[in-house]
């Protein structure tokens, strides 16, 4: 399957071995890549080396992993988020490591919705571990429709808050992994197509002993294909219009 004009909607790319040749190699392979970011004090090295990509963007980020650690960080994130369309990597984790700054987190996490909802016109890539329910609950009071539009990367909910994401006007970023043939399948399934995205989280997946690379959400496109039993040129092409009507930014 050609990779030009399939969408990786949420990856690392400043966390692979060579940052400005994993930005080049996704430029290259035209596959539409979101490069998320951990810190905000990362933002002015991605913005940079995306600046002149046609496929790549970059997002301004402050991981919930980090926040016990990095709380502080929300000035120069406020500072900063003028200068991004794009947002995350951002959001809660409720799992047992990150636990003990839930609250904290949720103090930074308003304040990027409210930040974002006062801009306006925001693209957020949202991670939700072990707290999709407070994740939305942020997104409903804090960042009307109209103001702002919420991805849930990596989507581990229930269908009933799959259902509630959908009435929010979230969409989805469904990696390969979510696509195991089991209980992640089946939600993967019932999600509505038009609300579908792909990624890689690379480098946090692998495929063949290696770090995912935009390329192989190739993988993800074909595994959804299957699961949907649709084509997968066709699959790809419901992708593109996917983006283009949650970003507004056609890809070729």
């Amino acid at each position: 399957m050609r990779t030009r004009g399939l969408i990786d909607f949420h990856c690392h790319l400043d966390l692979y071995r060579d940052h400005a040749k994993a930005i080049a190699d996704a430029d290259e392979s035209g596959v539409f890549t979101l490069t998320v970011t951990t810190t905000p004090k990362a933002w002015a090295r991605n913005h940079e080396l995306t600046k002149s990509a046609k496929f790549v963007r970059a997002a301004l980020g402050l991981h919930p992993q980090l926040v016990a650690t990095r709380a502080a960080e929300i000035t120069l994130w406020e500072e900063l988020a003028r200068s991004a369309r794009y947002i995350g990597e951002v959001g809660l984790d409720a799992g047992p490591r990150y636990y003990r700054s839930l609250d904290q987190q949720k103090n930074v996490f308003e304040t990027v919705l409210r930040t974002c909802a006062s801009l306006g016109e925001k693209v957020l890539t949202v991670h939700s571990v072990r707290a999709t329910k407070a994740v939305l609950d942020g997104v409903e009071t804090y960042l009307p429709k109209s103001r702002g539009r919420v991805v849930l990367h990596w989507f581990t909910g229930t269908a009933s808050e799959a259902r509630r994401a959908v009435e929010l006007g979230c969409y989805f970023s469904i990696n390969a992994e979510m696509i195991d043939g089991g209980r992640r399948s089946a939600l993967v399934a019932e999600l509505p197509f038009e609300r579908l995205l792909t990624e890689t989280d690379g480098p946090f997946t692998q495929v063949d002993g290696r770090p995912t690379e935009p390329r192989d959400v190739a993988i993800c496109v074909r595994r959804l294909a299957s699961l949907l039993r649709r084509d997968e040129d066709d699959v790809a092409l419901g992708l593109r219009s996917n983006l283009k009507a949650l970003v507004g930014e056609p890809i070729s």
